[in-house]
C-alpha cells in the first residue's frame, strides 16, 4: 500500500527520498508527495498526483528542493480521492508539525469531531490530515516534546499506521511511530534511513532496526533513539539484510514480473537449501521440534490471495503425507466468525510481506485462543515473523512486481517440506519414501528451468487471446489449486475475467457460460485424475470452446483433444504444481504486455496489503 521514506544526514535529501520511492512504486500508489527542511530551516513541501515522475520533474529530480533532512511518500488512496490536496506529506496549522501516513484511522471522524471543537479546520479529506492535527494539538498543550506528543495521540488513535513527522522545532530530527503497518529504519556513516520497505534503503545501509507496535523513534544523522508509548527509552538490536541491492533491479529484463518469474528456480533452491542438510529435513532453526510435531493434531492455514492458493495445495500435500486434517482459511474471514480452534492444532499463517493486515489479525487470533502459531515469511523481522510462536522463512529475496511468482513458489516449498517432514515424524511416511521425496524437492529448481524453456511457445500462444473477453481454468484435485493460482494471475495483470473451478463442477452449472471461442485452460498434472479431467475438456469443446492443455511428459494423448498443449517434466503428483505454474504465470504475463498494460504495476492493486 503507501510507500514511506525519509533521509537525514551530510546529503541533499530530496533525490534520496524519490530514488527510495522509485524502490516502492511497486507497492500501488495514485499520488506522491516530498517534504524537506530547507537550509533556513522553514519545511518546503511539493506534492503531485500521479505518478511519480510528475513529482520528479516538478523538483528537477529533488535538486529544486535543498536541505538534509525529509520525509517522502506514494499515496493509496483510502480516505479521500487521489488528489493533489489529498496527497501527503500533511501539515498542521502554521507548518509546526509535518508527516506522512501509512495505514487507516478508523477513529478519525471521531478526532476530527474533537480538534474541530479546539479549533482546528481541515483542508483535506484524508485520515492523515486528523492524525497530525492530533500531534499538534498535544504539542502545543502540553508542551512536553515530539515523543510525548506522539505518545499522547498514540493511545487515541485507533487503527493502524506508521507515521514520519518532522516538529518544526526540532531540526535535522525526524520522529516516527508504529502500529501494524510496516516501517524499517536503517543506519550509516553519519546518516539515518527511514522506508516501508528494504528495497528502498538497500543501496545505502544494510544495517537496520525493527520499530515495534506501539513504538516511537527520534532519528539523527547516523543514529536512532526507540521508545515505548509512555515515553521510556527502550534498547534495539541492529539486524543485517542478507539481499543483494542488485536483486532489487530488473537485470537486463523487460519487466520485474519476468525477472521474478526466472528468479523462482533460484529462489526455490535456496528455501531448500535452508532447510535440507546431509539428505534430512532439518527445522531446528525454525524450533519446530520432533516432540512437537507429534503432539499437532490438526491444522488451520491462514493467508490471503495467493497464499491462500499456497494453503489450499499445501492442505492436498499434508492430508495426503502427514494423514492430518487441514482447514484453510481466508484471513479476511477467519477472525470475524469467531473461530473454534483447538489447542492441539497449529495455525499457519503466510505472508510474503508478513505484513499482511488480515493475516496478521488472523494470528493475533489464533495466540490469543492459545493456540501454537507459525508464520511462513519471506521478510525477517516483519510483524508476522516477530508475533508468530514460529517462523519458517522463505528465501525468495525481494520480490517488486505486484503479481507474486517466486514468493508463491518458496511459499510451495514451504508447504512441501513441512508435509513431508510431518508425514516422517508421524510414522507416514517411511524411510524409503522420505529419501524418495528429499530426491524429488532437490531436483525442482532443475525442472522449473526446464519449464521456462518453453517460453517463447506460450508468448506465441497468448498473443493469440490478448483481446480475450473471458478465460476459464479447470483442474481437480492438486491442479484445481494451481488453476486458483493461474486465474488470479490472469485477471490481475491482464484485466481480463478469469474464473477457475473445479473441473467436477462444470455440470453444475459453470459449463452454461461456455461460449464458441471462449478459451477453457485445463490443468492435468495429476495422472490419478488425468482421464475425468480430459473428459471435462471434451464436454466443453463440445460446446465451442478453445483448449489449452498442460500436463507432464508422457500425456501425449491430450493432443487429441486440446487445441494448445504445454508439457512439464515429471514429479512426485505432491510437487507437480510447482511447475505447472510457471506456464500459467507466462500466460497471464504475456497476454498483459500483449495488452500493452503496466504487467509491474496493475491498477488498483498493491503489493503488501497493510490495512483492512
Amino acid at each position: 500500500m503507501c510507500g514511506i521514506v525519509g533521509f537525514v544526514g551530510g546529503r541533499q535529501a530530496a533525490p534520496i527520498l524519490l530514488e527510495g520511492l522509485e524502490k516502492l512504486e511497486y507497492r500501488g500508489y495514485d499520488s506522491a508527495g516530498l517534504a524537506v527542511r530547507d537550509p533556513s530551516g522553514e519545511v518546503r513541501i511539493v506534492k503531485a498526483k500521479g505518478r511519480l515522475k510528475v513529482l520528479t520533474e516538478k523538483t528537477n529530480g529533488g535538486l529544486a528542493l535543498l536541505g538534509n533532512c525529509g520525509i517522502g511518500h506514494t499515496r493509496w488512496a483510502t480516505h479521500g480521492e487521489p488528489s493533489e490536496k489529498n496527497a501527503h506529506p500533511h501539515v498542521g496549522p502554521n507548518g509546526d508539525v509535518v508527516a506522512v501516513h501509512n495505514g487507516i484511522i478508523e477513529n478519525y471522524q471521531e478526532l476530527k469531531a474533537k480538534l474541530t471543537k479546539a479549533g482546528y479546520s481541515f483542508y483535506s479529506e484524508t485520515d492523515t490530515e486528523v492524525a497530525v492535527d492530533l500531534i499538534d494539538y498535544y504539542y502545543k498543550k502540553y508542551q512536553e516534546g515530539p515523543v510525548e506528543a506522539l505518545g499522547r495521540a498514540m493511545t487515541r488513535i485507533r487503527g493502524s499506521y506508521a507515521l514520519a513527522v518532522l516538529f518544526k522545532d526540532h531540526p535535522e530530527e525526524i520522529y516516527v511511530a508504529r502500529k501494524d503497518s510496516p516501517m524499517i529504519i536503517g543506519v550509516g556513516d553519519g546518516e539515518t534511513f527511514l522506508a516501508s520497505d528494504v528495497p528502498a534503503i538497500l543501496k545505502h545501509t544494510r544495517s537496520v532496526y525493527y520499530i515495534g507496535n506501539l513504538e516511537i523513534a527520534k532519528l539523527t544523522g547516523g543514529s536512532a533513539v526507540f521508545y515505548n508509548i509512555d515515553g521510556e527509552e527502550i534498547e534495539k538490536e541492529l539486524t543485517q539484510i542478507e539481499w543483494d541491492a542488485q536483486a532489487a533491479e530488473k537485470a537486463g529484463y523487460e519487466h520485474f514480473m519476468m525477472k521474478e518469474i526466472h528468479e523462482q528456480p533460484r529462489a526455490a533452491q535456496d528455501t531448500l537449501n535452508a532447510y535440507i542438510r546431509d539428505g534430512k529435513i532439518d527445522f531446528g532453526e525454525v524450533g519446530l521440534t520432533e516432540e512437537e510435531i507429534r503432539e499437532i493434531t490438526g491444522i488451520t492455514i491462514v493467508a490471503c490471495g495467493s497464499a491462500y492458493h499456497v494453503g489450499m495445495a499445501a492442505q492436498y500435500v499434508f492430508e495426503d503425507l502427514a494423514r492430518l486434517p487441514v482447514r484453510v482459511e481466508l484471513a479476511s474471514e477467519f477472525r470475524y466468525r469467531r473461530p473454534i480452534l483447538d489447542k492441539k492444532h497449529l495455525v499457519i499463517v503466510i505472508s510474503q510481506s508478513g505484513e499482511t493486515a488480515d493475516s496478521l489479525a488472523a494470528l493475533r487470533e489464533a495466540k490469543e485462543q492459545g493456540v501454537p502459531t507459525l508464520g511462513i515469511v519471506n521478510v525477517i523481522g516483519s510483524s508476522i515473523a516477530r508475533e508468530a510462536d514460529k517462523v519458517l522463512y522463505t528465501l525468495a529475496g525481494p520480490e517488486i512486481a505486484v503479481a507474486t511468482t517466486k514468493a508463491y513458489s518458496t511459499q510451495l516449498i514451504a508447504a512441501y517440506l513441512l508435509a513431508v517432514e510431518f508425514g516422517r515424524v508421524r510414522g507416514e511416511i517411511g524411510e524409503e519414501a522420505y529419501g524418495r521425496y528429499i530426491e524429488e524437492l532437490l531436483a525442482l529448481p532443475g525442472k522449473m528451468d526446464k519449464v521456462l524453456e518453453d517460453k517463447e511457445r506460450i508468448q506465441w500462444f497468448a498473443a493469440k487471446f490478448a483481446n480475450a473477453r473471458d478465460i476459464f481454468f479447470i483442474g481437480r484435485g492438486l491442479d484445481y489449486a494451481a488453476s486458483l493460482e493461474g486465474s488470479l494471475k490472469m485477471k490481475e495483470i491482464s484485466y481480463i475475467h478469469s474464473e477457475a473451478y473445479a473441473a467436477g463442477e462444470l455440470k453444475h452449472g459453470t459449463i452454461s457460460l461456455i461460449e464458441d471461442g471462449i478459451l477453457v485452460v485445463g490443468v492435468l498434472t495429476q495422472d490419478g485424475l488425468f482421464e475425468k479431467t480430459l473428459s471435462n475438456l471434451v464436454e466443453v469443446k463440445s460446446r465451442g470452446a478453445y483448449l489449452m492443455g498442460l500436463t507432464a511428459y508422457g500425456h501425449y494423448s491430450i493432443e487429441d483433444t486440446v487445441d494448445f498443449a504445454v508439457y512439464t517434466p515429471r514429479t512426485d503428483p505432491h510437487f507437480a504444481i510447482s511447475l505447472a505454474v510457471i506456464p500459467l504465470q507466462l500466460m497471464g504475463y504475456y497476454v498483459s504486455v500483449a495488452r500493452g498494460l503496466d504487467v509491474d504495476k496493475p491498477r488498483n492493486l498493491a503489493k503488501s496489503v497493510t490495512v483492512e
